[in-house]
C-alpha cells in the first residue's frame, strides 16, 4: 500500500479525486438546467456521471494494477539488486514445483497462404495483374509499391 502514498500517486488520486467531483458537479447542473425546461439537458444529466464513473473505474484499476505489478518501477536500484539476489538463492532453494513459472512471449505468426486459390481470377486479366502485385509485396516486405518491376 506504500506505493500508492508515492508524490505521483498522490497527485494521481488528486487529478482523479477532482474529475470525479467536477463532473458530477455538471451532472447535478444539467439536472437542474433540465428541470427549467431545457429537454436536451436531460441527457448531459445521465453522461456527465458516467464520466465521473469511468474515471473511477481506471482509477482502480491503475490502483490495482500498480499493487499487482510488484511495484518494480517503484523500486530504487539497491532495492532490486536485493531482490534480484533473493529470488536468486530462493530459486536454487524451491523445488521444482514451487518454482516460478517462466515468462512466455507472444510474437506474432506469418502465416502462408495457398497460391492457387489467389490465382483464381475467373479470366479477369487485370485481376490476375492485381495478385500477382499482391504476391510480389508479399514476397518483398520490405519494397515499396514503386519498386515494382511489372
Amino acid at each position: 500500500m506504500r506505493r500508492l502514498w508515492t508524490p505521483r500517486w498522490l497527485a494521481l488520486h488528486a487529478v482523479a479525486l477532482v474529475l470525479v467531483v467536477a463532473f458530477l458537479g455538471l451532472g447535478w447542473w444539467q439536472v437542474t438546467r433540465a428541470a427549467g425546461g431545457n429537454a436536451i439537458s436531460w441527457g448531459y444529466a445521465l453522461e456527465w456521471p458516467v464520466f465521473a464513473g469511468f474515471v473511477i473505474y481506471m482509477w482502480i484499476r491503475e490502483m490495482r494494477a500498480e499493487l499487482g505489478s510488484g511495484g518494480a518501477g517503484a523500486a530504487s536500484p539497491s532495492e532490486a539488486e536485493a531482490a534480484a539476489g533473493a529470488t536468486a538463492s530462493s530459486e536454487s532453494a524451491l523445488s521444482p514445483e514451487e518454482a516460478p513459472a517462466p515468462v512466455r512471449i507472444r510474437r506474432p505468426v506469418r502465416v502462408t497462404r495457398d497460391a492457387s486459390a489467389a490465382d483464381s481470377d475467373g479470366g479477369d486479366p487485370e485481376l490476375a495483374a492485381y495478385n500477382r502485385y499482391l504476391s510480389w509485396l508479399n514476397a518483398n516486405p520490405g519494397a515499396r509499391p514503386g519498386d515494382y518491376p511489372g
